[in-house]
């Protein structure tokens, strides 16, 4: 398989991923129809640098660490399972507030790169994922890292192709959708979303290949 099939291949693979609803798309939509457009590109970006940084790993062969050890995976699966379920209670207990915190739109920016960027990194099954799927993609005379970069770089660009679709429908919709009892059972139902997904991530003792 040379490079130019290997790329497509891939698109057609995490074209699936990036569709699927998921973790992502609940964070990204919560905060542009509750926060705005600024602090919800900031968890797009955060989410897309976590990516490219598991592509990285992958690529090199860091985070296969992930797959030959359980005790390593198991630790960032707690981690990233207590990160969650704090973040969704968060969300159904505050009062009524704005995402950016008495900050502004620059530090709603800062503060959804970094919940996106934390949240993807402490995801065991993103890792796994990449160390299961990405090696099969890359070609014996290609350069690893390089490699592993590009096709993690297809990976993004995707995601924010559909990020700006995402958050084009909540600016959209944001005249309805901010009404205050709206944004109060949007921030609730995310909540609840959110604590899901960090439970289902630690009673999931398996990989997620």
């Amino acid at each position: 398989m040379d490079i130019a099939a290997s790329v497509g291949s891939f698109a057609a693979v995490v074209a699936l991923l990036t569709l699927t609803p998921g973790l992502d798309t609940a964070l990204i939509l919560r905060t542009s129809l509750l926060a705005g457009r600024r602090p919800a590109w900031g968890v797009v970006l955060g989410i897309q640098a976590g990516t490219l940084l598991w592509g990285l790993l992958a690529a090199v062969g860091l985070s296969a660490l992930l797959a030959a050890s359980q005790l390593a995976y198991d630790v960032l699966r707690w981690a990233g399972a207590a990160y969650l379920v704090w973040m969704g209670a968060r969300m159904l207990l505050a009062k009524e507030r704005h995402d950016g915190d008495g900050g502004g739109q620059e530090a709603g920016f800062r503060t959804g790169f970094r919940r996106g960027l934390v949240t993807n990194l402490l995801n065991p099954k993103v890792g796994a994922f990449y160390v299961a799927i990405l090696p099969q993609f890359i070609p014996e005379d290609a350069p690893h890292a390089a490699m592993g970069l590009l096709l993690a770089g297809v990976h993004v660009a995707e995601g924010l192709v559909w990020s700006a679709v995402l958050i084009g429908f909540a600016t959209l919709m944001s005249g309805v959708l901010r009404a205050a009892p709206v944004r109060r059972a949007l921030d609730r139902l995310t909540g609840v979303v959110i604590v899901g997904f960090g439970l289902r991530l630690a009673v999931d003792g398996g990989r997620a290949v």
